[in-house]
């Protein structure tokens, strides 16, 4: 711990890093040449806290040359580095870095007292540094343009090879803790290939192992490796796993830097070079790390993407219900959700038996698309299935439930489709429904004839306004197939919603001989507008032909 009694320092300021760049001590002429208390400084990163250019900018680690001086963990100094004070002023200094223990491990220890700010310089063989900006603006630019982790991976291998190597390796850490080198990809002869063969899971990172890749996948900083590190003994697996990736590539100079999310260690990055002679320095390990630190962003908002995914898909799930087995009937249902499918749509479906033995079919869109929109579909379907079944006709349902929702607070728009599928000897099926704003019913005919039902004139529910709704009913010819959908379905935002009908009334009529699962999946493929970002759901029932057994397929 540094302290001001502490006489080797002087009148000097100084400040302990860890392995991270973490501020872990800080002496206490050092707080008031900063302008800070301890428990402002204490945790901070040094760099994002303290480290200017001469006009009060924070740079690029990648261009910070003290940042070099922490990552190459040798003694060096310089005096081309501001620091941010407290008070918002900028304090010109001269600094010198040498390792120092930290409490967790190898640290840093950085000296420094005001002074004149030196021009920067140039290390021979380094990046110049406006491509060192191009690229770090490249990279953030494509990592930040996909929520895909696999594709995430794909573009880094395309921005640094062969910029800066010729071999990419990266190793990321599952939600589980387990460990897998998802990418080997080399660049040779003007083109980049995948190396499957060295892919795949890999052993358990050890705590005390001083090794490159250990050190990276525990979040200690970057650093240099060659084929040499990992020729001795193996103080682990993963050291037998990289002597064997040395081995299979050439590599004669890496660097290996930690992927870092917001909270945790994602992975690890390894640069190699084989053909290229010119070996890492030091001087590249912090254009590395800035290289990482965006490519764990990205990686950490793929991961919560895919995680808020699986959760909505599952929460839909559990609120959309199971279909009941009529007999003489088929029923078949399907739910897409939204391209963005981390939200949650208020579409839905349903399909219940009634008291008289008639069978109740829904389709129905509540307005929104969030955890709220979700909540207030299933009250609304669960009001519906309770008023239809004390209630004798669609209309007077939908209306008891138009009035409920415009007293209960919270409530938003919706649109519905209620009927009744009933069966008499003598009249065979009928379906008996009502309409409150939602696209009509569609009746395809075993032989290929679509029709869009009439829909009675009705307002979409919860506007307050009060009035009798229609009502209408057809007999179902005998193999016919209902079609009940959401707008998800067929509206464009371009274009609208009548060619959306269309599409979907010849298609659907070119599927009438298919089984109902064939029937909804064909649809949900080929007639949704590519520019549609709305759920569907999908409800499909099929009366039975007595003279002539379907034989779907």
């Amino acid at each position: 711990m540094l302290s001001a009694a502490a006489p080797a320092l002087g009148d000097l300021g100084g400040y302990v890093v860890d392995e991270t760049g973490r501020i872990v001590s800080v002496n206490d002429h050092g707080l008031e040449l900063l302008r800070l208390t301890r428990a402002a400084a204490l945790g901070r990163d040094h760099h994002d806290l303290l480290h200017r250019d001469a006009d009060g900018h924070i740079g690029p680690r990648a261009l910070c040359p003290l940042m070099d001086a922490v990552l190459s963990r040798a003694a060096c100094s310089g005096g081309d580095v501001c620091f941010l004070r407290g008070d918002g002023l900028l304090l010109p200094v001269r600094w010198t870095a040498t390792p120092f223990p930290a409490a967790s491990g190898p640290g840093t220890l950085v000296l420094f007292h005001p002074g004149p700010v030196d021009a920067p310089a140039v290390t021979e063989g380094a990046m110049p540094e406006l491509d060192r900006l191009a690229l770090l603006a490249e990279t953030t630019t494509s990592l930040a343009a996909t929520l895909n982790e696999q594709e995430t991976v794909d573009r880094l291998a395309q921005l640094v090879l062969p910029r800066l190597a010729d071999w990419m390796v990266v190793d990321l850490i599952a939600d589980g803790g387990d460990i897998r080198r998802t990418h080997v990809v080399e660049h040779r002869d003007g083109r980049l290939t995948r190396h499957p063969d060295l892919e795949g899971p890999i052993p358990a990172v050890t705590a005390q192992s001083p090794l490159p890749l250990s050190r990276a996948l525990r979040g200690s900083g970057a650093s240099l490796a060659g084929p040499e590190v990992y020729q001795g003994e193996p103080d682990s697996g993963i050291a037998v796993v990289q002597h064997e990736l040395f081995a299979a590539t050439d590599m004669h100079s890496a660097a290996i830097a930690p992927i870092r999310g917001p909270r945790e260690v994602l992975g690890a990055l390894t640069l190699g070079r084989g053909d290229n002679p010119v070996p890492f320095t030091t001087s590249d390990l912090s254009l590395l790390e800035d290289i990482t630190r965006r490519a764990g962003l990205a990686v950490s908002n793929s991961r919560l993407y895919q995680r808020q995914r699986r959760i909505s898909e599952t929460m839909q799930r559990h609120l959309l219900p199971r279909l009941p087995d009529v007999p003489g009937i088929e029923l078949h249902a399907s739910y897409l959700p939204a391209p963005d499918a981390s939200q949650v749509g208020g579409d839905w479906y349903d399909a219940f038996t009634l008291s008289d033995d008639a069978t109740g079919l829904a389709i129905g869109d509540v307005a929104g698309h969030d955890l709220e929109a979700a909540a207030r579909m299933a009250q609304v379907r669960n009001m519906l299935r309770a008023l239809a079944w004390s209630e004798p006709h669609p209309p007077s349902a939908v209306g008891r439930l138009d009035q409920v929702m415009a007293s209960t607070a919270g409530m938003s728009t919706a649109t519905l489709v209620l009927g009744r599928l009933t069966s008499t000897p003598q009249a065979g099926w009928t379906w008996e429904w009502t309409n409150a704003g939602h696209p009509p019913p569609l009746l395809v005919t075993r032989d290929g004839r679509a029709t869009y039902l009439p829909t009675p004139r009705s307002m979409l529910l919860g506007t307050g306004a009060h009035l009798t709704r229609g009502r209408d009913s057809v007999n179902l010819p005998p193999g016919s197939t209902l079609l009940l959908y959401t707008d998800g379905l067929i509206e464009s935002r371009a274009q609208g919603i009548e060619p959306g009908l269309a599409r979907l009334r010849r298609h659907a009529a070119a599927l009438a001989h298919h089984s109902l699962g064939v029937v909804c999946e064909r649809l949900l493929e080929d007639v949704r507008p590519q520019d549609n970002d709305d759920d569907v759901a999908l409800l499909a029932v099929r009366v039975p032909d007595p003279g002539r057994p379907f034989a779907g397929r």
